[in-house]
């Protein structure tokens, strides 16, 4: 009997604390109304300096495991996106995410795809689960992205904000639950449109690294945003077509959170109704890994979400990569 991978949970965490457009006209040269015509952001949270980007993960992961109706001894693998890990290089953030919320000698590793981490993490997954090698897997996009944002650059700091979502996909032999498909891809020639330079092995740590703020998130907003508009909707246009869907079919069009602009032109070329695009943007900001699963939530918590709505997923960010997904939702709802 064949085995699917399906969409079992949601589950997500946002910091309390809330930096609002009126908060950063005080600290860098901006205005609300520029920040909200350009990007559609309102507010984004930022993180206490005691919490991590595993202490998010973790409480996220908590309300998945619940919602999924299992155990923490039933998940067998934990994969968290992220870019802004704990610590540099090692150990792992899903290894911390583990140990905090009770998993033990469990497979578990990060991944690196930036905005498309947690699709890239669902891919995963499906991969896992569908080969038989796992049943009940984690998949966690947490960041704490105001850890790499220079709050004196008005480019950047504006966009980005903290927060983490999981899910749980699970094993089923009901077709109806199944992933549908799951497109991922990346084009390295553009990778110095997002990027964090150091530290690394390009740029060491070192005191030349700090002076030059080299520590931070840069990123070529224009040329990011053209080629984000033009590859999501390619995308979408994509997995659509090879499915045999159109997009009316789509109960909830949920995109990276990065952007009203880009969210808007690549829903208008898509022919999506208002009612079928998430919208999360404007009180979160970027969550980067975290958008999507956090969006997820919303709609979940919200009562809006059903069991066996289907969900189109579609993101991009640095590496440059991208994905999509098509995926039935089969969580219960209350």
């Amino acid at each position: 009997m064949a085995v699917y991978a399906s969409f079992r949970s949601i589950g997500a965490y946002a910091p309390e604390k809330i930096l609002s457009n009126s908060d950063l006209e005080k600290m860098v040269d901006t205005t609300d109304e520029w920040i909200v015509k350009r990007t559609g952001i309102k507010e984004r949270r930022i993180a206490d300096k005691h919490i991590s980007t595993s202490d998010m993960g973790a409480m996220a992961a908590r309300a998945a495991i619940e919602r999924s109706g299992l155990s923490k001894e039933d998940i067998d693998l934990v994969v968290c996106a992220t870019v802004t890990p704990d610590y540099f290089n090692m150990p792992s953030t899903a290894c911390i995410i583990s140990d905090k919320i009770g998993i033990s000698n469990v497979q578990a590793f990060d991944i690196s795809a930036a905005c498309s981490g947690f699709v890239y993490g669902l891919s995963i997954a499906k991969a896992f689960v569908e080969s038989g090698m796992k049943k009940n897997v984690l998949v966690i996009g947490a960041e704490k992205f105001s850890s790499i944002v220079d709050y004196t650059d008005r480019s950047t700091c504006i966009l980005f904000g903290d927060g983490a979502g999981a899910a749980v996909i699970s094993a089923t032999t009901d077709k109806s639950e199944a992933f549908i498909d799951i497109h991922a891809s990346a084009d390295g020639s553009y990778a110095d449109f997002l990027v964090t330079p150091a530290p690394g092995s390009v740029h060491p740590a070192n005191q030349k690294m700090l002076d030059e703020k080299l520590n931070f998130v840069q990123m070529k907003g224009n040329e990011t945003f053209k080629l984000a508009v033009k590859t999501l909707t390619k995308d979408v246009v994509d997995i659509l077509e090879h499915n045999n869907i159109e997009s009316s079919q789509i109960k909830y069009f949920i995109p990276h959170q990065a952007n009203y602009r880009i969210i808007k032109a690549v829903g208008d070329a898509l022919g999506m109704r208002e009612d079928q695009v998430v919208l999360t943007v404007q009180k979160y900001g970027n969550t980067s890994a975290a958008s999507i699963p956090m969006a997820i939530n919303d709609i979940f918590e919200s009562g809006r979400l059903k069991e066996g709505e289907l969900m189109l997923l579609d993101t991009f960010g640095g590496g440059l990569t991208w994905a999509s997904a098509l995926i039935p939702f089969a969580g219960k709802v209350k």
